[in-house]
C-alpha cells in the first residue's frame, strides 16, 4: 500500500487574518474556508493548504463530534514549496518585490530547478520551484 499524493499540507499562524491576506494576495490561491477563530484554507491545484492557528489546533474544543480531528499542531517555521513554471520564474520574483516580500535566497539546484525561498507573515518559509527537483515528473 502506497499513498497517491499529498492531498493537504498545513501551516499555522497566529494571524490568520494576515495570512489569508498573504495567500490571497501575494499567491492568488483561492481561498476555500475560515473559521476566524482557527483556520483558513486554500485550494492550490488539486491539493489544498491549510493555516490553523496553532493555539486553536491544540486545544480541546470542548464539543465532542464524530468530526473532531485529533489535536495537532507546530512550534516554528513550516515550509511549504510550490511548483512553478520555468518561464514563470522571473515573473516571481517581479511579484514578490511588488508587494514588498522579501527573498531570502535563490537557489539553482545541481540536478536542475530553480528555487525563490521567501516567508509569510507567520515566518513560515515558502519557495517557488521550477522544474523536477525530486526526479518526480510534474504535469
Amino acid at each position: 500500500m502506497q499513498p497517491l499524493r499529498v492531498l493537504e499540507t498545513c501551516l499555522y499562524a497566529d494571524d490568520l487574518a494576515a495570512a489569508e491576506a498573504f495567500y490571497c494576495d501575494v499567491l492568488d490561491l483561492e481561498l476555500h474556508s475560515r473559521n476566524p477563530e482557527r483556520y483558513v484554507f486554500f485550494r492550490c491545484g488539486q491539493q489544498m493548504l491549510l493555516v490553523f492557528d496553532p493555539r486553536a489546533t491544540r486545544a480541546d474544543s470542548g464539543v465532542a463530534t464524530t468530526r473532531d480531528v485529533p489535536f495537532h499542531g507546530a512550534v516554528g517555521a513550516g515550509h511549504v514549496a510550490f511548483h512553478v513554471g520555468e518561464e514563470d520564474l522571473a515573473a516571481w520574483r517581479r511579484h514578490l518585490a511588488e508587494n514588498d516580500v522579501a527573498v531570502e535566497r535563490e537557489i539553482d539546484w545541481p540536478r536542475g530547478g530553480r528555487s525563490i525561498y521567501f516567508r509569510d507573515p507567520a515566518g513560515n518559509s515558502l519557495e517557488v520551484v521550477t522544474g523536477e527537483i525530486w526526479g518526480v515528473e510534474l504535469p
